[in-house]
């Protein structure tokens, strides 16, 4: 999260690659029991914390033998891209990294589409993958990048075959200043950012001390679809939350370029771009919440291509 743009006034509360690949789970039998390959008939899947916290471990130690950080320019941050992407490869996912420039290092945003679904109808959803040079970002935002992950990994495991074309991305330098997505925005022709319905953000899924989720709601483009999701997943299950407008994370440069978003954040943690935020600043249970609500939006999302 870029906490120069974070709103102010909300709490907490309110508001080597080949061994860390050994940590990527496998789908459960019963994700794979409650998933059907077409995305108008299935039931969205749940995740255990044994199919979400090992891709944070797996950051943490990224972070330990790079400095203690994942910071844009970094090792530790071009690890991490190898570790997400390597996951995603294996599970048939179409990859690349989109390198970009900044403060005079090279960093990369990673982008990854899953075959099938109407390209003219784009769902993206996204978390930014780096973390400020004070610490290793696991809350801040390797907590975001886990979830979305695994929520990918999902998509693979069941077999998906949306409606909408799934687009996933991590995205680099955010901490700077919502730099890669920024990039990435950026170099979009009008056509082709006309095909993203929306896309879905998420920053410090993991925060400790969660009493309600922080839904983005994208009143400026008028977005609706994907915060009444989510705000119905939270409901049905007695989750507190708590609307917040478009800002403070990687959102922004979609909004600045008149993409509608959504997404939501579980609050800006006490160790927030400090040494502390590491594996013990995440909550296991309210990462795996956090999951659980992204995989049953983008399952119903990926049902509907509305047209313009």
């Amino acid at each position: 999260m870029t906490l120069r743009r974070s709103l102010p006034g909300l709490a907490a509360g309110a508001l080597g690659i080949s061994l860390v690949l050994s940590a990527v789970p496998a789908a459960t039998a019963a994700g794979e029991a409650q998933a059907t390959t077409t995305a108008g008939k299935a039931q969205a899947p749940t995740v255990s914390e044994q199919q979400v916290m090992p891709h944070l471990r797996a950051l943490q130690r990224i972070a330990d033998r790079n400095g203690g950080n994942r910071a844009h320019g970094t090792k530790g941050y071009a690890d991490s891209v190898a570790y997400v992407k390597s996951a995603l490869d294996r599970a048939g996912f179409r990859t690349k990294l989109v390198p970009f420039t900044y403060d005079g290092a090279t960093g990369s945003n990673l982008i990854a589409d899953w075959p099938g679904g109407d390209p003219d109808h784009v769902l993206l959803t996204g978390a930014h993958l780096d973390s400020v040079k004070e610490g290793p970002g696991i809350n801040d935002n390797g907590s975001g990048s886990a979830a979305v992950l695994a929520a990918a990994l999902q998509v693979a495991e069941s077999g998906l075959k949306p409606e909408r074309h799934l687009r996933f991305a991590w995205w680099g330098a955010e901490e700077l200043g919502l730099i890669g997505s920024a990039d990435y925005v950026g170099k979009l022709s009008a056509a082709e950012r006309r095909k993203i319905d929306v896309y879905l953000n998420f920053d410090q899924a993991g925060s400790k001390n969660t009493q309600q989720w922080l839904v983005v709601h994208d009143n400026e483009h008028g977005e609706t679809e994907a915060q009444q999701a989510f705000e119905a997943w939270f409901a049905e299950r007695d989750i507190p939350t708590f609307d917040i407008g478009v800002g403070g994370s990687d959102h922004e440069s979609f909004g600045n370029a008149g993409i509608p978003s959504s997404g939501f954040s579980t609050g800006i943690s006490d160790c927030i771009h400090e040494a502390c935020d590491d594996l013990a600043n995440v909550d296991p249970k309210t990462e795996t919440t956090s999951t659980d609500a992204l995989i049953g939006v983008l399952w119903k999302l990926a049902a509907a291509a509305p047209r313009r």
